[in-house]
């Protein structure tokens, strides 16, 4: 019997020292992303919104309001995005962007005011020159391909069409 359940043991200890499967790294990221800040969209200012430039043409505009520009100790820069199409219509959301190269939607804006919906899955920048986050990620809140170290500098870079310290090309 002691012999029966020595092997057992042993078989259990060896069983939990083996490395780790693709999928329980796989997952292991997926909790590691769970622990982010939880942040509540602020109220959507539109009298302080500051158009992004972009490095590509684009047949809608995109305004980020600076009070909602935040970095997190989890090093997440968030946002709110105002997307106008030519025809006047807008799409708004709350972001966040993970320097140097991956956004989630948290939330997004309802037509009589507020926020609404669940957090998306996290994403891949669009490599595409004409989108929101791509310049949010280029030219403003991922200078060095590290985020921005506070509010106020994203602030800032957002008033003076870019980060100083982003190099043209630099991604």
């Amino acid at each position: 019997m002691r012999a029966l359940f020595a092997g057992a043991a042993f078989f259990a200890a060896c069983a939990s020292a083996q490395v780790p499967s693709d999928w329980e790294r796989e997952q292991a990221e997926r909790l590691k992303q769970s622990e982010e800040q939880v942040v509540a969209p602020p109220p959507l200012e539109r009298s302080r919104l500051v158009e992004l430039q972009l490095e590509a043409g684009s047949d809608f505009r995109y305004f980020i309001d600076p009070g909602s520009v935040s970095v997190g100790a989890d090093r997440i820069v968030r946002y709110a995005l105002v997307a106008r199409s030519p025809s006047g219509v807008e799409n708004i959301s709350f972001e966040g962007l993970r320097c140097p190269g991956d956004y989630r939607i948290y939330a997004v804006g309802r037509p009589g005011g507020g926020w609404g919906g669940r957090p998306g899955a996290w994403r891949p920048v669009p490599r595409n020159e004409g989108i929101a986050q791509n310049a949010l990620m280029k030219r403003y809140f991922c200078p060095g391909r590290a985020a921005i170290q506070s509010a106020g500098e994203g602030v800032q870079a957002l008033r003076a069409g870019g980060h100083p310290g982003v190099f043209s090309k630099e991604y």
